[in-house]
């Protein structure tokens, strides 16, 4: 015979219990037995609810682990920048899409490899920022918008 899945309550006549349960106490109006004393709800576990819930637990963590770099990478991170040239001295202010952490520190180490792979001198990272700023950059960075 299998237990009950929910809690039982003890018997309404039965002496005091002694079981640690303090739900009793936290409720507004308790319930009581007929001596007057509280009623104890006691919960009766099986050992295949105990295997269902590690099981349960082991998948939710997993799935958190999973979802927690796409939920980080989900979100697409721009850096505005200044850059120059050497020979004849030549500055422009750009926009670029970051693939790494959304971080000025980031940025700067990304975008130095790209600008300085076309010749170009990374000045400095003014900001990083998400998708909501882009439009209002766009007009500055004019040809260097997204670029490199």
């Amino acid at each position: 015979m299998s237990r009950p899945l929910w809690p039982k309550l003890s018997q309404p006549c039965a002496g005091p219990r002694k079981s640690g349960n303090i739900a009793g106490l936290l409720l507004d109006n308790p319930p009581r037995n007929c001596d007057g004393g509280r009623v104890v709800i006691e919960y009766q576990r099986t050992r295949a609810q105990c295997r269902a819930m590690k099981h349960i637990a082991i998948l939710v963590a997993l799935v958190a682990c999973l979802a927690a770099p796409a939920a980080a990478g989900a979100e697409t991170c721009y850096a505005d920048y200044k850059a120059k040239q050497d020979k004849p001295l030549r500055l422009h202010y750009g926009v670029a899409q970051i693939n790494g952490a959304c971080r000025a520190k980031a940025a700067q180490a990304e975008l130095a490899g790209r600008l300085g792979q076309n010749g170009w001198t990374l000045l400095n990272v003014v900001s990083v920022f998400g998708p909501e700023g882009l439009n209002e950059r766009k007009a500055n960075a004019g040809s260097y918008f997204l670029r490199f």
